[in-house]
């Protein structure tokens, strides 16, 4: 004969009514390490299919940027649902309603370490408890701020430049930064944003997570090597200039402004795409002197020899700044290129638009 579990009817009525079946400071009501890394991976949308974040390749088309706001009642979700397997019956659900703002205030800490998971600097947060005394691991969730997950932003960004750079590198801050400014400076180390999540999803296609909302975002070239070049435009190649310490000068001094000082670059007559090295040379030392007969206070280096021509010549890695909330789309050639960061209002007006409803619809009909 098979006896009931709940042996008397005070004792069933004492499980139905608890809303939950383990103490929340229990170790058995704990999340298992593989469990938390892979509920903070859903929430860094880390294994959701790509079709669920762009739904259909026209809202990202070929040479494109997209910023956004990552919905953390749709991310909250996707967690429900990973959590849901487990869920057969109204204990399971009391139990999980139970321990929910436990696992989300967890899942606040685990969120803020999935890349340096992802990129293997450290295994996941195993305490001295948990090794059971076989070697020493770290908690690498003590070196995150304890404190609710805050707003996450993010752009996925399409482009031959990401195959061509796949190592580029994207930094997002909170306030504006000086054009120039070394990524490594306490200035911008100050205003740079954490990076939550940074990974190439296609041969042309990266995405980028950041825990906060910023004012600039930069997107650079990988500082793998020095090279040397120059700049082809329509009105013929040119050259900017730059210090003694291959800072780029920018016109009228005016470091607010993404506009740099060129020269022009002479050309040999016999064959446009051989560089007149002799004249350039006489060209840098001319405007040097130009620039000491007006007082300005950068001047461009002066040419003593082959190692000052090199700095002059100098191509270093390619930057492109997004600042801004405003749209200067229409003045793009005022921003010298740069583009801008779009502001959530400014997304909610835009998506309101009729004309682009019925382009969305169109997408979605059958």
């Amino acid at each position: 004969m098979r006896l009931t579990f709940a042996l008397t009817q005070e004792t069933l009525k004492r499980r139905m009514a608890q809303p939950f079946q383990v103490e929340p400071q229990e170790t058995e009501a704990e999340m298992p390490p593989y469990m938390e890394s892979f509920l903070a991976h859903l929430r860094m949308l880390v294994g959701v299919p790509f079709e669920y974040l762009i739904a259909d390749p026209r809202l990202l088309p070929d040479e494109s940027i997209r910023f956004f706001y990552l919905d953390r009642s749709w991310a909250d979700r996707l967690v429900d649902g990973a959590i849901a397997v487990g869920k057969v019956g109204t204990r399971e659900q009391a139990h999980h309603q139970a321990h929910a703002a436990p696992v989300t205030r967890q899942l606040d800490l685990s969120e803020r370490i999935v890349r340096a998971l992802q990129q293997g600097i450290k295994p996941f947060a195993v305490d001295a408890a948990r090794a059971s005394g076989v070697g020493q691991f770290v908690d690498i969730k003590k070196t995150v701020p304890n404190v609710p997950a805050g707003t996450v932003t993010g752009l996925l960004l399409r482009s031959a430049a990401v195959s061509g750079w796949p190592h580029m590198e994207i930094r997002a801050y909170k306030d504006i930064i000086k054009v120039g400014t070394n990524a490594s400076s306490p200035e911008a180390q100050a205003a740079q944003l954490k990076t939550l999540r940074m990974e190439r999803l296609a041969p042309a296609v990266i995405l980028a997570l950041f825990d906060g909302v910023p004012k600039l975002v930069h997107i650079e070239e990988p500082h793998h090597g020095v090279q040397f070049g120059i700049q082809q435009i329509a009105g013929g190649p040119e050259i900017p200039l730059r210090t003694d310490v291959g800072k780029q000068i920018v016109k009228n001094d005016d470091e607010t402004k993404n506009e740099a000082e060129t020269i022009p670059v002479p050309v040999r007559a016999a064959d446009h795409r051989v560089i007149h090295v002799a004249q350039l040379l006489k060209d840098l030392k001319d405007k040097r002197a130009a620039f000491v007969t007006k007082g300005r206070p950068n001047l461009p280096i002066q040419q003593t020899g082959s190692a000052a021509f090199a700095i002059a010549v100098l191509n270093p890695p390619w930057r492109q700044r997004f600042e801004g909330v405003v749209d200067h789309a229409e003045k793009a050639e005022d921003r010298g290129g740069s583009g801008r960061f779009v502001a959530m209002n400014m997304v909610t007006a835009a998506v309101q638009q009729p004309v682009l409803i019925a382009e969305v619809k169109k997408l979605f009909t059958v």
